[in-house]
């Protein structure tokens, strides 16, 4: 069996759009029988929530669609995170800048990708996911979180084969 492809999506408080995109993937990657070649996982930034279930918003969202949260709570990025993850995924630049001062503060030697979502979706005129714990649109979050990952997915899928 070949070895895992680990991705980590990152944001602030990791409790609206990382964990959304981490349940989202999982979710298509069961559907679609693919769930052995991948690792997924979600963190944040800041520790404002450490140890909370995802946003309430957020469990609406994903409850909607069918898809399950079950066992995602908040934590705090780690160096394993950032060195040993095949795609560390930024929801955001200001995401981008944190994780990057992290590496660099910590001497780390990342081994795979670090990516902003929306490069996952150049037509989209966005620079980020819009934070929905600010904007209190989930909605939009659900619906750019579920392009970017069926896109992340398919690269993934290329890469393995």
């Amino acid at each position: 069996m070949p070895r895992k492809t680990k991705v980590v999506f990152v944001c602030l408080g990791n409790i609206c759009r990382s964990p959304m995109a981490e349940a989202v993937l999982r979710h298509m990657a069961a559907e679609s029988g693919l769930s052995e070649l991948l690792e997924v996982d979600s963190a944040g930034t800041g520790d404002w929530h450490l140890g909370a279930r995802p946003h309430e918003g957020t469990r609406r969202e994903l409850d909607s669609a069918g898809i399950s949260h079950q066992g995602i709570t908040s934590r705090l990025v780690t160096r394993d995170d950032l060195e040993l993850a095949d795609y560390v995924i930024v929801m955001d630049s200001n995401n981008e800048r944190d994780v990057r001062q992290l590496i660099q503060s910590g001497g780390y030697k990342p081994q795979g990708t670090l990516l902003r979502f929306m490069e996952l979706l150049p037509e989209q005129q966005l620079d980020g996911v819009p934070d929905p714990y600010y904007t209190g649109d989930f909605s939009q979050t659900r619906e750019l979180v579920t392009e970017g990952c069926s896109r992340l997915l398919d690269r993934i899928v290329n890469e393995v084969k």
